[in-house]
């Protein structure tokens, strides 16, 4: 089972690593950036777009954010604006750092019950697994966004967990 330390600990590793990301996407020009790569969120910018929206649908289920307005299948265009996506990525993990110190082992052992859009059903899951799955959710399109700026010849650093967070 997962803990309140493990959620801070995603948290502060998910702020560092988008943080990362956004940094080496500002140095490339917008054609670079929007450029279709064949990733499934097509450029980094979709990518980066995607995850915001992600990270904005669990966080409304989780914390009663705004639900996002946009489907899922237009997520990767919620802000055409580079700076402003990069304003709201960063205002979003602060937000999601904030919650990840107000959780109890209370609230990760209960359940969430949610009318899903991708599936136009009711679900339920554990708490812990679906945050497990939020922060794999990040992991996941991160990965993407990374390769596509790598082959764009830009360099993040190192993305190792243990190295980034502090143990």
């Amino acid at each position: 089972m997962i803990t309140p330390s493990w959620v801070r600990m995603m948290a502060a590793y998910n702020a560092e690593m988008n943080r990362r990301l956004y940094t080496a996407a500002s140095r490339l020009p917008e054609s670079e950036r929007t450029l279709d790569r064949g990733a499934f969120w097509g450029s980094i910018h979709g990518t980066l777009a995607h995850l915001l929206w992600g990270d904005r649908m669990w966080m409304s289920r989780f914390a009663g954010w705004p639900k996002p307005q946009q489907r899922q299948r237009d997520s990767a265009g919620i802000e055409p604006d580079f700076a402003a996506l990069s304003r709201a990525r960063v205002a979003a993990d602060a937000a999601i750092v904030a919650w990840a110190a107000t959780l109890d082992p209370a609230w990760l052992a209960g359940e969430l019950v949610w009318h899903s859009g991708s599936t136009g059903s009711e679900q339920r899951r554990s708490c812990a697994v679906l945050v497990t799955h939020f922060f794999n959710h990040q992991t996941h399109h991160r990965g993407q966004a990374h390769a596509m700026l790598t082959a764009a010849g830009q360099v993040t650093g190192d993305t190792d967990l243990i190295v980034l967070v502090p143990g």
